[in-house]
């Protein structure tokens, strides 16, 4: 059950950090684009059958909002030593393009911190001068969505909190 539940907050979290952006005038089409899309999609299907052609109509697409791949990740984390058997104690969303935005506390940081890496989240390494206890109380953390236009999926178990705050400068920090 606990798997469960990851999924399906890991699912909400996503679909609102990708879809929340697309709301209200982001989703209006302007005449002009709309008549575009009807001509072309007339245009190409002239040598469909005159039955089949006069019956299509346009359906609007939704223009891409920018010129940049799409990068939203959900972070959860919770107690234990493995995801499969902790239920998540926490989950922020993280979107960095095009401009750093989410329940990420330190959203700026952290999209910063991913770029210089190039999103290879085992080269986030701990920070110089952190101090930590030998205290051993696992923390996992997950990550979930898309990096740059690909899907990611990660899991790293740290050995405490401190430890899990130490590595990078926010992106584990939350």
């Amino acid at each position: 059950m606990p798997n469960t539940a990851r999924w399906a907050a890991t699912l909400t979290l996503t679909a609102a950090a990708v879809c929340g952006p697309l709301g209200g005038s982001a989703l209006a089409t302007p005449a002009h684009a709309t008549q575009t899309a009807e001509t072309r999609t007339v245009t190409s299907q002239a040598h469909a059958t005159s039955a089949h052609a006069t019956s299509a109509h346009a359906t609007p697409a939704l223009a891409p909002s920018g010129l940049y791949a799409p990068s939203a990740l959900v972070l959860t984390t919770g107690h234990g030593e493995t995801a499969a058997t902790v239920t998540p104690e926490r989950a922020v969303t993280l979107n960095c393009a095009p401009t750093p935005s989410g329940t990420h506390p330190a959203a700026y940081d952290a999209c910063a911190e991913l770029r210089a890496v190039n999103g290879d989240f085992d080269a986030l390494t701990l920070r110089d001068g952190a101090l930590c206890t030998r205290q051993f109380d696992p923390v996992v953390v997950t990550v979930q969505g898309v990096w740059r236009g690909k899907r990611v999926a990660y899991e790293r178990t740290f050995a405490n909190e401190c430890v899990k705050n130490s590595y990078g400068t926010s992106f584990f920090a939350f």
